[in-house]
């Protein structure tokens, strides 16, 4: 608290003569002097990134109560995510929630539900995503964790007009600001409202925006605390209402959301020449320890906790559920059922599509009739794919995970199906067993590239060329183990069955082919090592489980496979060997960036093998628009990837929210983001090959367009499309 008055006595006197200038007479009739919105703004700017850091952890209990309404609805609404079940007849319902809040610098929320109560028989089951609403830093950058820009950015006047609205006095002489703010232009990246600003201090004491966000039609209202308080930097209530409307369903909800502070911690100033040793583990700011027992909601009555009376209406929605034998409160107790627990990284994430399996896990599954399961690609045509996934969380955080996908591709007439299987069975060291197998893309055998070999490259064309072609069926098996934090070492074996394809669709055997030459069936089985490192890796630790986040580096890999001959009656030798190295990384106002760069080879073979790189590979199914983050060639003919031996290549994305559309078009609300993007690749009969790409996202899809050259000629244009409802 002493470096928080120093620091305040440091900024107050810095601008001392400053402010005797605006000096207004604070009695009564108020008499402003007129005053600029740039002079104010030039204050708030200024102001805004010191307080943005000023708050360094916090606790807080949040009492939260929430009115939905379903004005309309159809079938389709079950199949939104966040949307949790209703009954038939009900329209409308009541929930109420109680949950400990744990904030620590930069921008880290934790928050336990440790009770909820409600006129539905699961209210945690409506609670929905909206508790992004009540996690808002508004000296932040951004909103809504990078949804929004907001006003309040050190840019914002180069994406928002702003004009005072009102001078405003209180009782005891203080002056505040009313300043309206707008978008330049349309964006449902950008937000419209207002904000009150305290004179001499020019710190917010509420601020109201309103904008979109996904599928979302949002108001948000926010009280900060009094001036000179511990809370004056931070939010003491929300008011948010939202619409929800999609094909025909509307729902409109209203939440008041009301924070009590335990303890508030700011932050200590470093000098900025000290170097301050980094700390990996922020399990301290991720995990928030709650007393179990501090709270019972079956022997606490409500109104102990309840911060604010009932109106009548909403006392009425408990009358008329109980009217309905349906059970009044509820209690979701802190530790949730642990078999219905989900995540992709380990963390716990529960899931509208799930069926629970009591004792025995629960199965995760996507709509099977969904048109949104859909993706186009110019190379590869359409596809629709189906994902399943059983998750089991056992004792000691151990995980058990069974993923089985199939999807179809139209152009090629072929059905995909894969099942990936994880065992976490020491989650703190991140220790596994995976087990996966499928059928993968079709392919052609080495002794193919003899014959590509002797075709100059001026006459070198793939249409003219009688591929044979094999099926392939994989079986993969490894073991993963982190030895120390961002090392981790994939110990294991890959096994493949490939078989001749006769009367394809696609290409004819080759009949240049000696008879001899060519088997029906070849099987290969080869041990793998695998090596990645993640200097500066960033975690925090959930129970016994390890959970990692982001890194200011790079992640380097290397991938080693030996191929055996004799072994399950396995033909061929080889070695294969493949470094990559990749990295995304912010580079300011939601705006990134992303690079990969890789290589890979063939040595030692013998006999017959396939070129077949884990790395440098054609997915049979891309499931959206993000896969491999833009480390992926859109126009690349698939039989390139196996041609050659060895390969070169390189990618770069960059994403930027207002790039180059919101500056030509002037409506163009629709666009989140735009990419630009620049890949190469070197291989034999091509160098290089070189393609670009521009896309845009939405909140329903994602479009890109791009263009390829092969040897320095312009080759082909295509485009992707993908889409991405409720996946952002």
């Amino acid at each position: 608290m002493k470096q928080y008055i120093l620091i305040w006595i440091y900024f107050s006197s810095l601008f001392f003569f400053s402010q005797r200038s605006m000096a207004v007479n604070a009695s009564f009739p108020y008499q402003p002097k007129v005053v600029s919105v740039d002079s104010v703004l030039d204050k708030l700017m200024l102001y805004a990134p010191f307080y943005e850091k000023i708050i360094g952890e916090y606790k807080a209990d949040l009492y939260l109560k929430r009115k939905v309404y379903t004005k309309k609805k159809n079938l389709l609404l079950r199949f939104v995510p966040s949307m949790g079940k209703t009954e038939k007849y009900v329209r409308k319902y009541l929930m109420e929630s109680y949950s400990e809040l744990h904030f620590t610098a930069p921008n880290i929320y934790d928050q336990k539900l440790k009770a909820c109560f409600g006129t539905n028989k699961k209210p945690e089951d409506i609670s929905g995503d909206v508790f992004d609403y009540f996690h808002i830093h508004i000296y932040s950058a951004t909103l809504l964790h990078k949804k929004l820009l907001s006003p309040l950015a050190p840019n914002g006047r180069k994406y928002y007009s702003y004009k005072i609205d009102s001078v405003l006095v209180n009782s005891r002489g203080e002056v505040s600001y009313r300043i309206e703010f707008a978008p330049k232009n349309p964006s449902y990246q950008l937000v419209h409202g207002y904000m009150i600003l305290s004179n001499n201090v020019w710190s917010v004491r509420e601020i109201y925006f309103a904008g979109r966000s996904e599928y979302r039609f949002f108001d948000n209202l926010i009280k900060m605390g009094d001036v000179g308080a511990d809370n004056e930097f931070l939010p003491v209530r929300y008011d948010v209402n939202t619409t929800f409307r999609f094909l025909g369903n509307v729902v409109e909800s209203n939440y008041t959301a009301l924070l009590n502070y335990q303890s508030i911690q700011y932050q200590q100033v470093q000098h900025k020449y000290r170097r301050v040793k980094k700390v990996y583990d922020l399990s301290g700011s991720y995990t928030l320890q709650c007393d179990t027992n501090s709270f019972n909601a079956d022997s606490l009555p409500l109104n102990k906790i309840r911060p604010i009376k009932l109106s009548d209406e909403e006392a009425q929605l408990y009358k008329e559920a109980e009217s309905r034998n349906d059970t009044m409160i509820h209690h979701l107790p802190f530790e949730t059922k642990r078999w219905a627990m989900f995540g992709e990284t380990g963390d716990a994430l529960t899931s509208n599509y799930s069926i629970n399996l009591f004792r025995m896990g629960a199965v995760k599954c996507s709509p099977l009739i969904n048109p949104f399961l859909l993706s186009y690609n110019g190379t590869d045509g359409v596809s629709y794919r189906q994902a399943f996934k059983y998750n089991r969380l056992l004792v000691g955080d151990r995980l058990l995970s069974v993923v089985p996908k199939v999807g179809y591709n139209f152009k090629q007439k072929e059905v995909y199906w894969s099942v990936n299987s994880d065992f976490d069975y020491w989650p703190r060291k991140r220790a596994a067993i995976h087990l996966s197998f499928g059928n993968g893309n079709r392919i052609y055998s080495s002794d193919v590239l003899d014959e590509l070999k002797n075709i100059p490259d001026s006459a070198f064309d793939f249409n003219k060329i009688q591929l044979a072609y094999f099926r392939d069926l994989y079986l993969n098996f490894n073991h993963s183990l982190e030895i120390t934090n961002g090392l981790t070492l994939s110990l294991g074996i890959s096994t493949h069955k490939r078989s001749a394809i006769k009367n394809s669709n696609l290409a004819p055997i080759d009949s240049l082919a000696p008879e001899a030459k060519v088997k029906n069936v070849y099987v290969s089985f080869a041990p793998r090592v695998r090596l990645d490192w993640t200097p500066g890796q960033y975690y925090y630790m959930n129970g016994d489980r390890k959970i990692n986040l982001h890194s200011d580096y790079p992640t380097f890999s290397v991938d080693w496979e030996r191929g055996l001959k004799g072994v399950f009656n396995s033909s061929g030798q080889y070695e294969r060997l493949e470094l990559d190295i990749q990295h995304q990384r912010s580079i300011g106002l939601m705006r990134s960036v992303y690079w990969r760069f890789g290589c890979g080879t063939f040595t030692n073979q013998k006999q017959t093998y396939f070129v077949d790189f884990t790395n440098f590979t054609k997915s049979n199914l891309p499931v959206g628009w993000n896969d491999d983050i833009g480390g992926v060639f859109q126009l690349l003919d698939r039989r390139w990837y196996n041609s050659s031996s060895r390969y070169v290549r390189g990618h770069f994305t960059y994403e930027s929210p207002f790039l180059i559309l919101p500056r030509v078009v002037k409506y163009s609300r629709n666009i989140l983001n735009e990419r630009l993007y620049a890949s190469f690749l070197v291989v034999p009969h091509i160098r290089p090959y070189l393609e670009f790409g521009y896309g845009i996202g939405t909140h329903i899809f994602d479009l890109g367009v791009f263009l390829s050259s092969v040897n320095g000629s312009f080759s082909e244009v295509g485009c992707k499309f993908t889409f991405e409802l409720f996946n952002r």
